[in-house]
């Protein structure tokens, strides 16, 4: 087992790691990616909240059905 010795040159070389580029530039990508989705959601339900139901569906819930619209039954002609 071998160990490398610091000297005082090295130690004053050494950053901590924020004052490092590398780790923010490796967070900037996983970070504008959820800015851009709170964003999304955001626009999402501030345009689409509240839209209506006007082709003739029920909403139960979370589930948007289409009732259909049932014939009467045909009389049984003998």
């Amino acid at each position: 087992m071998t160990h490398v010795a610091t000297t005082p040159a090295d130690e004053a070389r050494s950053k901590p790691w924020w004052r490092e580029p590398w780790p923010w530039i490796l967070m900037a990508g996983p970070a504008a990616a959820v800015i851009g989705c709170i964003i999304t959601i955001v626009l999402a339900v501030q345009t689409y909240g509240d839209q209506g139901i006007d082709d003739g569906g029920v909403k139960r819930g979370l589930v948007v059905t289409k009732q259909s619209v049932e014939s009467p039954p045909a009389a049984d002609a003998r």
